[in-house]
């Protein structure tokens, strides 16, 4: 804010030294002069040399005070000289209690004036307002031909949060912890790993703090809190004990007599309070069932922000009062910023409501985006996007339970998968304990993102899509034991879906456990963790193969621009037997989904005319030419090529020019390098669809 900076002189009370006959002081707070103990200079300063040890009058309270070497004061600010008011600034008190100056109190409690045998300050004075005395004391000092002259100046101004008054920094009397004691063993804890930081890297942050740790001032002058456990004797002497009774009997016992005792009105930290939650919570200082099982914590999850205010701190307490750390892993969570990464403001007008998502999309959507883009030492950049996705899945994943419901299909009552025969039973009952295996260990590595990937590429890609559509012929034919045994598979992997999604999406999965079967024994949050075993190699195989076979050409017949509705014929060279195999048990399955009139393995194919794709040994051809106009197809493939690599140069034109990539926002210049990268895949493609067509 803007202030001044006001000087005046203190003269020398032996008279001039090398020609110096005063010494010069700035201050931005004149009514803090008359508290002063010592002006200090620094010990390399030759302009005041001769002058350490000398003594000056400390105008208007008429005191003399010592001039004094400190490290403290800078030679090229101001005149050099510092005025030492160590009772009311926090960079004077430790010059003041590095050179044994007193403390000496101007203000009460309402920072009015006061006036002590100490501090020698005038009767006028006595119960001024701070503000009122600075003017008298400006005019005074002026009046006695002190006053030097006043600049304008940017001063660091502390104003309450609640009052909007000008904080004043008083010396009072406070309890304090001995925190390097305790910080000790919290620091040996962090290094020999029986507490964990992840990331790791935050430990750096937490031993900067630990080992520079200053005593920890406990009592706050609050409302609400757990009272300070001293009281206090007529003369003042302080009995610090469990309960008032303790309190009481020291009390007659050091004075022989009972004396009323006044407790300290004053609360602990609410830092302090905090500390003890690891245990408090479980009712300590009883030995509590809670407290044996609970006791240390197996992981706090929390913000870089509070390392040291409430990890530290809790730290310190739980070995000190338990004995051993309160927690195996700290996990340090990233920060949501907005959607081009800048960190939420009101003032920039970016912040985003979580309470306005979970009305739109619902708060399994927005939970889950969270967690999937929850990456190990990268903040969020929190899109509306991202969770509307989110929400598409849920609606998948509601979509799929019907379709299961609408087929008889109904939830588990084992944790043991069902038997199966069926190659497209095998494989969803393998890809499950892969998608499990994946989450679990994503879980015990604290890879969050890496939970929420597999579980969601499992659920929407291989149950919702995959699976469903594959078991659709098995509900539509007349065999009535692979139907059965579909019932059970689906059912099965749809309850350990559900279950392994739960972490994540708790609402809609708790809401299916219970509408898939009613009979439920009891809640989805209570339910086993799903199991893991082994997979049938050979059914995952073959399934992978058709699922491959069956997106390549759906792949070719997007990028050719093929009509929707027009079927091909597919035509396969160079299969092996297997393979051959393969595409009569499953032709049926393969023309439907990848909409192909017939399927064939044959020696030779015409290559003219028609689309070409590998799935592994073999080559599909796809002759295209009664479908659409090939040369047609062509121009536009080529047209559409073009545009994408012009448009792609020019946005690596804007990347190669230093001054763009110096002066645009860095979310301006990331956005360009995603739409380069985005941009070349599409050029990809479109070269692959050409030399299809060639």
């Amino acid at each position: 804010m803007n202030g001044h900076m006001w000087r005046f002189a203190y003269p020398l009370v032996d008279g001039p030294v090398d020609g110096i006959s005063e010494i010069i002081i700035a201050t931005t707070r004149p009514e803090t002069m008359l508290g002063d103990g010592a002006v200090a200079v620094h010990p390399s300063d030759e302009r005041y040399k001769n002058l350490i040890g000398k003594m000056v009058r400390l105008p208007i309270a008429e005191r003399e005070i010592p001039i004094i070497a400190d490290e403290y004061p800078d030679p090229e600010f101001g005149s050099g000289a510092v005025k030492i008011t160590g009772a009311h600034d926090f960079n004077d008190f430790e010059v003041a209690k590095r050179n044994d100056i007193p403390l000496i109190k101007l203000m009460d409690e309402e920072a009015r004036m006061i006036v002590t045998a100490e501090n020698n300050v005038p009767e006028r004075y006595a119960g001024m307002d701070r503000f009122d005395a600075r003017k008298l004391i400006l005019k005074e000092i002026e009046d006695i031909g002190l006053y030097r002259g006043v600049e304008d100046k940017v001063i660091a101004q502390p104003f309450g949060d609640r009052s909007g008054v000008v904080i004043e920094p008083m010396l009072t009397d406070q309890w304090y912890v001995d925190a390097e004691t305790l910080a000790k063993p919290a620091i040996e804890a962090i290094e020999t790993g029986k507490t964990n930081f992840v990331p790791k890297n935050w430990e750096k942050t937490y031993f900067e703090w630990m080992r520079n740790i200053q005593p920890w001032c406990v009592s706050r002058q609050l409302w609400w809190g757990h009272q300070i456990p001293a009281w206090y004797a007529p003369d003042g002497t302080a009995f610090v004990e469990e309960t008032e009774e303790a309190a009481q009997a020291a009390a007659t016992e050091k004075y022989g007599e009972a004396v009323e005792l006044t407790r300290d009105p004053d609360v602990l930290d609410t830092w302090f309070s905090s500390a003890m939650w690891p245990y408090s919570t479980m009712g300590w200082p009883e030995e509590t069932p809670e407290l044996a099982k609970y006791y240390p914590n197996a992981t706090l999850i929390t913000g870089f922000d509070i390392i040291f205010f409430w990890v530290a701190r809790m730290m310190m307490s739980g070995i000190h009062f338990m004995g051993e750390v309160p927690f195996k892993n700290v996990y340090i969570h990233a920060l949501v910023r907005d959607e081009k990464g800048a960190k939420m403001s009101k003032s920039k007008g970016n912040v985003i409501d979580p309470l306005e998502y979970c009305d739109k999309y619902g708060a399994d959507a927005l939970r889950f985006t969270l967690i999937a883009m929850e990456a190990q030492g990268r903040d969020i950049k929190l899109s509306e996007k991202r969770v509307e996705g989110y929400r598409n899945f849920g609606t998948k994943l509601w979509n799929a339970s019907r379709f299961c419901e609408m087929n008889e299909i109904s939830g588990s009552e084992s944790v043991e998968a069902p038997a199966a025969t069926l190659a497209v039973n095998k494989w969803i009952i393998g890809e499950l304990y892969g998608a499990v295996a994946g989450v679990t260990k994503s879980f015990e590595e604290f890879r969050f993102n890496g939970a929420a990937d597999a579980i969601y590429h499992f659920s929407w890609g291989m149950f919702c899509d995959w699976y469903v559509e594959l078991i659709k012929p098995i509900f539509w034919g007349e065999d009535e034991v692979a139907k059965a045994e579909t019932r059970k598979v689906a059912g099965w992997v749809l309850d350990q879906i559900l279950v392994t999604l739960h972490p994540f999406m708790p609402f809609i999965t708790e809401e299916l456990w219970h509408a898939t079967n009613e009979n439920r024994a009891g809640d989805l949050i209570a339910a086993e963790w799903p199991k893991v075993g082994v997979a049938d190699a050979a059914a995952q195989a073959e399934v992978n193969w058709a699922i491959k076979f069956i997106t390549e050409i759906r792949s070719t017949r997007a990028e050719m621009n093929v009509p929707a509705g027009a079927k091909a014929t597919a035509l396969v060279v160079g299969a092996s037997a297997e393979t051959v195999s393969r595409l009569a048990s499953w032709q049926d399955i393969l023309c439907r989904l990848a909409r192909l009139e017939s399927l064939d393995a044959v020696d030779n194919a015409e290559s003219k005319g028609s689309a070409q794709l590998v799935v592994d040994e073999a080559t599909i051809y796809l002759p295209l030419a009664d479908l659409m106009d090939l040369d047609a197809e062509q121009a536009r493939l080529q047209k559409n090529l073009d545009k994408v690599l012009k448009e792609a140069g020019a946005i690596k034109g804007r990347l190669s020019n230093e001054k763009f990539v110096a002066k645009a926002p860095e979310h301006v210049v990331a956005e360009a390098r995603e739409q380069v990268t985005d941009l070349e895949a599409q050029a990809d493609k479109v070269k692959a669809a050409l030399a299809r067509l060639s």
